[in-house]
């Protein structure tokens, strides 16, 4: 396992595939309200990760609350310890779990952005909540 990997889990636990990891994730953010859920596969098209998950919340408190709860779970259900990166200022919370990597906007951040035309093929179903 390469040291990147080795920082990202807590010893003794065993690691969550990547699609459990994004089953739990997508729960999360659903308990916690997030809208438009977005999830765009990535397999075969980066080494960033298998899948990314982007997500809304109606306010910087939202998107923080929302990051902090789905890290916490993270740990205390996977012990996955995940790299975050916006979560103060409540814009533009980075989730990156190794596995999947979690992209959580105010909604105007989000068309500001548009990271789903980015990622997701022109032609592509990508499921939504």
């Amino acid at each position: 396992m390469p040291a990147d990997d080795r920082a990202a889990h807590v010893s003794g636990q065993p690691q969550p595939s990547s699609e459990t990891l994004l089953a739990r994730i997508l729960t999360s953010l659903e308990e916690d309200k997030a809208e438009d859920v977005v999830q765009i596969d990535l397999r075969g098209k980066t080494e960033i990760g298998d899948y990314m998950v982007i997500a809304s919340g109606r306010s910087t408190r939202q998107v923080s609350a929302m990051a902090e709860k789905l890290i916490d779970r993270l740990k205390q259900e996977f012990g996955r310890l995940s790299r975050v990166e916006g979560k103060d200022a409540g814009d533009w919370v980075l989730i990156d779990t190794g596995d999947v990597v979690v992209h959580i906007f105010r909604p105007e951040v989000r068309e500001f952005y548009q990271l789903e035309k980015m990622w997701q093929p022109a032609k592509a179903s990508v499921r939504t909540n």
